[in-house]
C-alpha cells in the first residue's frame, strides 16, 4: 500500500428520526463513528450533513441501504436511494451504496458490556452502525 493516496470516507446511516455519521478511509481500513444527527429527513438534515462534509472533507460518501433480509429493496431502501441521488447532486461526490442489514444489531451487540446507560447507548448506537457499515465498505475494497 506504500504510495497510495488514501480517500476519506464519510458513511451516513439515514434514519426516520436519527441518522448515524461515521468517518474513514482506505488505508487503514478503520472507521469510527462520528456523531449522530437527530433530525428527520428534510432539508435541516440535508443542511447538517453538508456543515459535517465541509468540516471533514470525504473525498466520497457512502449511504446505508437498508435492504430487506431477502436482498430485496423495500420503502426504506427506495427511500435510502433516493436519498443518495440527492447528496449526489448537492455534493457532486462519489456515492456508494452499502448494504447496512444487521448493522444496528451488530452496535447494540459491541455496547452490550460497556456499562453504558441505555441512553447513552441509544445515542450512540446509529453514528457506530455507520462505522461498522463503513468498515464492511472498506474491507470490501480492492488492495
Amino acid at each position: 500500500m506504500t504510495g497510495r493516496t488514501p480517500t476519506r470516507f464519510l458513511a451516513i446511516d439515514l434514519g426516520s428520526k436519527r441518522t448515524g455519521i461515521a468517518v474513514g478511509d482506505s488505508i487503514t481500513r478503520a472507521a469510527m463513528p462520528l456523531k449522530v444527527l437527530n433530525i428527520a429527513c428534510g432539508p435541516l438534515l440535508l443542511q447538517a450533513i453538508a456543515d459535517v462534509v465541509h468540516e471533514h472533507t470525504p473525498d466520497a460518501l457512502v449511504i446505508g441501504l437498508p435492504l430487506n433480509m431477502d436482498g430485496s429493496d423495500g420503502p426504506a431502501a427506495r427511500e435510502a436511494r433516493t436519498f443518495a441521488a440527492q447528496i449526489q447532486e448537492r455534493f457532486a461526490l462519489p456515492v456508494h451504496l452499502q448494504d447496512e442489514r444487521l448493522t444496528s444489531f451488530a452496535a447494540d451487540d459491541r455496547m452490550a458490556r460497556t456499562g453504558r446507560t441505555r441512553g447513552e447507548k441509544k445515542e450512540l448506537r446509529d453514528a457506530l452502525a455507520a462505522a461498522i457499515m463503513l468498515e464492511d465498505f472498506l474491507r470490501a475494497l480492492p488492495a
